[in-house]
This record gives C-alpha cells, structure tokens and sequence, in this order.
C-alpha cells in the first residue's frame, strides 16, 4: 500500500487544475453560455501567476494574479459574445488562440525560471498518521480549496436563490427575461467566475505541478475540462470524480512502464484526448441535450422589450 500512496497523491495534484477548469466552465454553461476558451484562460492564469510570484516572491499574489487574469480575458469573451452577440463557438477558438499567443509573448522573459514548490500542510496528529496522513492530511491548500469549490458550487446551484435563477437563465432565457431577471448580467458573472476559476487551475500547473514556465504548458487540459463537464451531466461531484479519472489515466501511463505493463505507453497517453475529442462531439450534436445539458447553452440572447 504504501507504494501506492505516492502515485495517488500525483493523481490527486494532476486532477486539481482539471476540478479548477471544470467547475468554472460548468458554472458558464449552466448560465447557458458555450466558452471553448478554457485553454486560452488556462495559460493565461498560469503565466500570470508565474510571473506575479516569481517577481513578488508572493504565492498569494501570484494566485490572486492568476484568478484576475483568467477572468479579465473571459470579460473580453463575455462583451464580445453577450453585448455585441458574437458567436461562441467561434469567440471561444479566438479566446484560446489570443491567450495561447499572449502568454508565450509574456513568458519569454521567464522561460526556464523556476519558483518555489507550494508547501503542503502540515496538520498535527493527522499528518503523521499511517497511510491516511500523506493520503488525506499533506497535500497544499489550493486541493483543499478545489474540493470546498466543488462543494460550494453544488451548494450554490441547488441551495441558493441565485444559483437557481442562473440555472433558469441557462434553461429559458427568455422565461427569465420576462420575470425580471438580467439575463446579460447573470451570463456576465458565470463567464468572470469561469474565467477566474481556469485562471487558478492554469496557476496551480506554473506554482504547484511544476513549479515552472513552459510555452503552452497547459497542453490541451483546457480541451479536457470541457469534456469533463459534458462527461458530468453537468453536475459538480461529478466533474469531481471525472477529473481524478482523467489524472489517474495521465499518471498511471507514467508508472505503467515501471510496474511492469506492456501496453505502449503513447496509447495510454492518448486516452484522455481521445475521450476529449468524443465529448466535444457529443457537446456539438442533439446527443448534449440528452445528457443534461441546459436547453438554452450556446443560444444567443435578445432581449425583445
């Protein structure tokens, strides 16, 4: 057992930026807005926290740098998509391909540039426990917090009066509209949290996974948190469980060599954009509607009175 307990633990820091992406994109499409640009939000919050802490020598402002950046370039989608009623589909490939440009134009300077590695935490008398200490009680605060983001993102679409009425958004535009609900504003907010969320998940790639810049490190994880939502019926405890089993394939291909597996290890590695690709398939047919997505996701808004 204790042989496993450091492959589990990669599985669980190779799934946290996934949960981060996830749960944002799941909350935009529950608005009923389609953003293809996880990716492009992805690199841009993990130069932007690279930077940040690499210049400030502060983790928490490279984190907050991270969530800022992320959501200022989904703003940029959210104006151009909910004011001047651009497509999305076309909006989000842009967003991925100006944030894929961007960073690699701001990294240059800090290409091969090393920060420290996030301390994990240390609690007493539960950190020190056979097996569940390092299973459960040593990881750094930012897995922690992408589990309270699950919880809280299933309490507020199902709990809330708010996370109800973004849901009817999602559903019926034009029902929401005609009670009195700001369907712009409330696709506005979804979009900037999105934005802020994939902005973390690109950060904990640069300050945490590895703890350093690479142009176009996010290397498709963009493209497989949108899988991850439409492979969780848009549900977040799913998003949860999916992520862990899209970074358990990305790590298990790593040590099947090692423990000895003969399937060639580029099959493995190709598993999780396979999978990706079928999703993103599904998402652009009737087959979305039939998985729970929202009725209204993707569809333009035009307010009539």
């Amino acid at each position: 057992m204790e042989a496993l307990i450091p492959i589990i633990q990669s599985i669980v820091v190779a799934a946290t930026p996934l949960i981060f992406a996830a749960i944002g994109e799941l909350v935009t499409e529950k608005s009923g807005v389609l953003n293809l640009g996880v990716e492009g939000m992805m690199i841009v919050g993990a130069i932007a926290g690279f930077a940040v802490t690499y210049d400030t020598g502060s983790v928490l402002l490279g984190v907050l740098a991270a969530m800022a950046a992320g959501a200022l370039v989904s703003g940029l989608f959210a104006v151009v998509t909910q004011l001047l009623l651009a497509n999305q589909v076309a909006s989000g490939l842009a967003l991925t391909m100006f944030g894929l440009g961007l960073s690699a134009l701001i990294g240059q300077s800090y290409s091969g540039l090393s920060v420290e590695r996030f301390p994990r935490l240390a609690i007493p008398g539960l950190s020190d426990m056979p097996v569940l200490g390092p299973l459960l009680f040593a990881y750094d605060f930012l897995i922690y917090g992408s589990i309270a983001l699950v919880a809280g993102t299933w309490w507020f679409l199902t709990r809330t009066r708010a996370g109800l009425i973004l849901r009817a958004v999602g559903e019926s535009h034009d029902a929401a509209h005609a009670i009195g609900y700001s369907v712009v504003r409330v696709r506005c907010l979804a979009v900037l949290f999105g934005g802020a969320a994939a902005g973390l998940g690109g950060a904990y790639l640069s300050l945490v996974q590895t703890p350093l810049w690479v142009e176009d490190m996010t290397a498709g994880r963009g493209w497989i948190a949108l899988a991850l939502v439409v492979f969780a019926a848009w549900r977040p405890w799913r998003a949860l469980i999916g992520a862990f089993l899209f970074g358990g394939v990305t790590i298990v291909q790593l040590h099947a060599q090692a423990l000895g597996v003969s399937i060639e290890s580029q099959y493995l590695s190709m598993l999780p954009y396979l999978a990706t690709i079928i999703v993103l398939v599904l998402i652009s047919g009737a087959g979305a509607r039939a998985l729970g997505a929202p009725a209204c996701l993707g569809k333009p808004f035009f307010a009539t009175t």
